[in-house]
């Protein structure tokens, strides 16, 4: 990229309403100027002032028409639909986003929600808290449950799915995996499908794990019909989107007992409605879209930052996660 400015002259507007990025950023490059703003409100109103922009769900594309300066966006998350791909090639803005910012995060997270269910600890917690000391039980379907031997489904084999494939192989079970290209063999994947196999597969999985991307293809992946082609022991885990499973469809599932449960990071839309029955199932484990929040996140960002910004600065055009 031509006109770049150098690190004297550049400053770099860091958004988001919870992430430390520019605390975080200003102990590794204190000599850059760099402000951050904590809303929308305040985003817009300086939008422009920076030469470079890291932020995620604040961005709206009419900013675009105020932000004369901006030459390069710093996405500081994995997705990246909310940016208007063409409108940002079209006024010759680069664009990155953090891929594999997260990977360990989700990847320990969707473990954490299986582990959850198949050990029952989120009951074990609601006991705790009313004191009460479950006795053994007689009934073997009520029982907590082992992972060696059983066989996880994995929709999204990138660097998350991939991940959570090797963990899953280092609990002794059989993973199959989905992927739009299969030309390539993945780590810890005994099995690689494309896309359209998916539901032909989900009848052996004891454990269905989303971790794609939302697009045309995934939204309601897991419909009606792919809940009737699971077992009725298995789980779902999505730490994907929430848009890639039909929550109705979820829902019914659950109360037909078609499904043993499912462990959920992600709705749609969120924050969850306080009304919605999904809180209220005792074999659900929800939690709020906090799958890739850890405290090694900003600096996970502020590393790949910092690495196209030096690629900028030395004037190379192959950005890292580039999108435009």
């Amino acid at each position: 990229m031509t006109n770049f400015p150098g690190a004297g002259e550049i400053k770099i507007h860091f958004a988001h309403s919870a992430y430390r990025l520019g605390e975080r950023f200003a102990l590794r490059r204190p000599d850059v100027a760099h402000f951050q703003t904590w809303s929308p409100e305040d985003t817009r109103a300086r939008i422009e002032e920076g030469d470079v922009l890291v932020a995620s769900g604040f961005w709206n594309n009419d900013l675009l028409a105020d932000a004369a300066k901006l030459k390069f966006i710093q996405v500081c998350a994995v997705g990246h639909d909310q940016f208007d791909k063409q409108a940002i090639a079209d006024v010759n803005i680069r664009l990155c986003n953090s891929a594999g910012v997260n990977a360990n995060a989700v990847s320990d997270h969707a473990f954490a929600l299986l582990l959850g269910l198949t050990r029952q600890v989120h009951v074990a917690r609601s006991n705790q808290q009313n004191a009460f000391w479950r006795p053994m039980i007689s009934d073997l379907s009520k029982r907590e449950d082992e992972l060696p031997g059983k066989t996880m489904l994995i929709y999204g084999v990138g660097q998350i799915g991939g991940r959570i494939a090797r963990l899953a192989k280092a609990f002794g079970m059989t993973v199959l995996g989905v992927r739009r290209d299969v030309s390539k063999a993945v780590e810890g994947i005994d099995e690689l499908h494309p896309t359209d196999a998916f539901l032909s597969l989900v009848p052996r999985a004891d454990v269905v794990v989303l971790s794609c991307p939302l697009t045309d293809e995934t939204r309601g992946l897991m419909s009606e019909q792919a809940f009737a082609a699971m077992q009725s022991t298995a789980y779902l885990i999505n730490v994907a989107r929430g848009g890639c499973v039909d929550q109705d469809a979820l829902i019914n599932a659950l109360d037909a007992e078609q499904i043993a449960g499912a462990g959920i990071d992600v709705t749609e839309p969120e924050p969850l409605p306080s009304d919605s029955r999904l809180w209220t199932f005792e074999n659900v484990i929800l939690t709020p879209h906090s799958g890739g929040e850890t405290r090694s996140y900003e600096d996970n960002v502020v590393d790949i930052l910092i690495d196209n910004l030096e690629r900028l600065w030395r004037g190379e055009q192959e950005l890292r996660h580039a999108i435009v």
